[in-house]
């Protein structure tokens, strides 16, 4: 097993989570066609608590797309692996992501939806890490701004491990796992 450093526990991120979802039901409280789309796996978490914190009328669906493997940086190549299943045609688009890292699976998305003549598409994600930005790309909603690290936890994997932690931890990463 490898070794784990907690840097979020749950009682901050359901505060964190409840403020978002106080956030976005004051920005699109005249809106009546709000779809929150999960990015699959990570977000299923993240978003289970964030829609029970929004007190609007509100649809939901998942999209997933590859771009890590088992490995613990991303390849830079996006496949959608499956999408959504409602029409998203003329709707605000809400995407629910896990953690933002290069940007390059977002900036996916965005494009992708738009692609369908979407209302507006817009960002929430758990996690921001602005650093390592390969295309230039903006959450709209924030949890938390985190500099470096593998993390794990709340929904975040590494090889599919570790999902199920209810904090957020980062891994101490050696070269016999890379």
């Amino acid at each position: 097993m490898l070794k784990k450093k907690k840097i979020l526990g749950q009682d901050d991120i359901r505060k964190r989570t409840e403020e978002l979802g106080q956030q976005i039901t004051a920005d699109f409280k005249n809106l009546d066609d709000l779809i929150l789309i999960g990015v699959l796996k990570g977000s299923f978490v993240f978003m289970a608590d964030l829609m029970r914190s929004i007190s609007l009328p509100l649809q939901i669906d998942f999209i997933r797309v590859a771009s890590y493997g088992k490995n613990h940086t991303s390849s830079e190549t996006i496949t959608l692996t499956k999408d959504v299943e409602i029409s998203v045609e003329g709707k605000n688009i809400l995407l629910i992501e896990d953690i933002i890292d290069t940007g390059l699976t977002l900036s996916f998305l965005k494009k992708y939806f738009l692609d369908q003549k979407v209302k507006t598409v817009q960002v929430c994600t758990l996690i921001n890490k602005k650093e390592r930005r390969k295309v230039e790309i903006q959450a709209d909603y924030t949890g938390f701004e985190i500099a470096d690290g593998f993390l794990v936890g709340y929904g975040l994997d590494y090889a599919e491990q570790y999902r199920h932690l209810p904090d957020i931890y980062q891994l101490e990463m050696n070269h016999e796992h890379e």
